[in-house]
C-alpha cells in the first residue's frame, strides 16, 4: 500500500514539474514576429521609403522575425499582375500562426488611425478570439496618434524641410485625406505647425484641408515660392502625379498657374530616419 502510495505520490509529483517546467520554458521561448502594416505602393521608386522602414526596423529589434502586409486590395492585386505577392494582413497573421510565432506586433505604417488602420485592428480581434494558432495580436499606433505623436510629427516635419527654403517661403504638405472621422489629424497637424511657423501648410487630396483652402492661405501671405512635399509615408503615385505632375490637375501646376514658382520634393516620409523612429518607439512602448 505504501508503494502505491509512494509511486502515486510520484507520478503526481512529475506531471505537477513537468507542466511547471512547460509554463516556464513557453514564456522564455515564446517567438515573437513584427508585421509591418502598410497601405502599400506599386510605384518601383517609392520602395525606397519601405526599405528604410524594414531596415531601421531590423536593428531596433534584431532579434525579431519581421515580415510585411498590405491593407489595400488594389495595390496588392496590381503587384500580383507583375508577379510580386505581398500578403493582406489576414494572409500574413495566418501564415506567421501556422510557422509557429505565438505573440505578433502589428505594426501599422499609416499616417492617420483612419479605416486601414481600423480594418487591421478588426482582423487582429478576430485571429485573438481563435483557438488556435496565434496566442495574441497586438496592434501598434500608426503615426499620428496622440498629442506626444503630434508635437514629434510637427518637429520633425521642419527638421526635414530642405536647408535651401527660405522663410518667407511656403511649404505645403500634401496629405491623402479621408472621409473617416480620424481626417481631423489633418487640420490639427495645421495647427501644431503654424505654432512654429505660420508658412507651413497641410493640404490633403481626398479630405480637409483642400487645395483650396491652401490656395486661399497661400494667396492672402502673398508667397512668391512653395516647396511642395509629400505628407505620406512613399512618394507614390499621390506624389509623383497629384502633386508634383505636369498633369493639368496637379497642385504643381495649378500652382504655377497662379504665378507662383514650385519647387516639388518627391521624398516620402518614411525615408527620413528621424519620422520611422516615432513608430518605432510606438512599438517599443508596448514590447517593454
Amino acid at each position: 500500500m505504501k508503494t502505491v502510495f509512494k509511486l502515486q505520490f510520484i507520478l503526481i509529483f512529475l506531471f505537477f514539474m513537468a507542466n511547471s517546467t512547460k509554463g516556464i520554458t513557453g514564456n522564455n521561448n515564446t517567438r515573437d514576429a513584427i508585421l509591418l502594416t502598410a497601405f502599400g505602393t506599386s510605384v518601383q521608386e517609392a520602395n525606397s521609403a519601405y526599405d528604410n522602414i524594414e531596415e531601421e526596423f531590423r536593428k531596433a529589434f534584431p532579434d525579431t522575425e519581421i515580415r510585411w502586409a498590405y491593407t489595400s486590395t488594389f495595390i496588392r492585386k496590381k503587384l500580383r499582375e507583375r508577379g510580386k505577392t505581398i500578403d493582406s494582413p489576414a494572409e500574413a497573421l495566418a501564415r506567421l500562426g501556422e510557422d509557429g510565432f505565438d505573440h505578433v506586433y502589428v505594426q501599422s505604417l499609416h499616417i492617420i488611425p483612419g479605416s486601414e488602420y481600423h480594418d487591421v485592428l478588426n482582423v487582429a480581434e478576430r485571429f485573438n478570439r481563435m483557438p488556435e494558432g496565434l496566442k495574441k495580436t497586438t496592434v501598434i499606433e500608426p503615426l499620428l496618434y496622440s498629442d506626444d505623436d503630434m508635437h514629434a510629427v510637427s518637429n520633425t516635419l521642419i527638421e526635414n524641410i530642405p536647408q535651401e527654403r527660405k522663410s518667407n517661403e511656403a511649404v505645403v504638405f500634401m496629405g491623402h485625406g479621408s472621409h473617416h472621422a480620424a481626417n481631423i489629424y489633418y487640420p490639427g497637424m495645421q495647427y501644431y505647425l503654424w505654432n512654429k511657423d505660420d508658412n507651413l501648410l497641410v493640404g490633403t487630396v481626398e479630405g480637409a484641408p483642400t487645395f483650396n483652402d491652401v490656395l486661399e492661405k497661400l494667396k492672402a501671405k502673398n508667397i512668391k515660392k512653395i516647396w511642395l512635399s509629400p505628407f505620406m509615408a512613399v512618394a507614390g503615385d499621390h506624389a509623383k502625379n497629384d502633386m508634383a505632375g505636369d498633369g493639368p490637375e496637379s497642385w504643381k501646376t495649378l500652382l504655377e498657374k497662379e504665378g507662383f514658382q514650385v519647387q516639388p520634393v518627391l521624398k516620402g516620409m518614411a525615408e527620413y530616419d528621424n519620422i520611422v523612429k516615432i513608430w518605432i518607439d510606438h512599438l517599443k512602448s508596448h514590447k517593454n
